[in-house]
């Protein structure tokens, strides 16, 4: 379903191959016309609108944790000191275990979420947080509902 808000470029056509794409990043061009019932030619040049425009963000690399060793999984709120807001967005671009950061609204600042080998680890990376602003932190025990797409109707 379009809306008021939506982008033009974002047609019937673009929708069904970016929830085409979206449920397999890795469909051959070939495959995603015969689906769709267009020519080759056709989708090439639409997803390539599509990744010009930055309605395609990138194409990643889905890897477990865990067998990179880094099974501790954690969400990370910061609440910084005075005058402390960009050095911890740049402790947060340059700490590997960070693999997430969000700069939000309300009482904490950001949102990280990290992932380390082991509860000793995050012990560790808070503390050299810690200078800078106040922790809270929050183990993640399960994932029902692991990162997804926004909804494309």
């Amino acid at each position: 379903m379009l809306t008021e808000t939506t982008s033009p470029l974002l047609d019937e056509l673009n929708i069904r191959i970016l929830e085409e794409l979206t449920a397999d990043p890795r469909l051959r061009t070939t495959e995603l016309a015969r689906r769709l019932g267009v020519s080759t030619p056709t989708v090439r040049e639409r997803i390539t609108r599509l990744d010009e425009s930055g309605v395609i963000r990138g194409y990643r690399l889905d890897i477990d944790p865990a067998a990179l060793g880094r099974p501790v999984a954690a969400w990370v709120r910061l609440q910084p000191g005075p005058g402390q807001v960009s050095r911890i967005a740049e402790m947060a671009r340059s700490t590997p275990e960070v693999v997430e950061c969000h700069r939000i609204s309300g009482e904490d600042c950001f949102l990280m979420r990290v992932q380390v080998p082991a509860i000793d680890k995050l012990e560790a990376l808070l503390d050299r947080f810690a200078p800078y602003g106040r922790t809270n932190s929050s183990f993640v025990v399960s994932t029902p509902v692991p990162p997804r797409s926004v909804p494309l109707g």
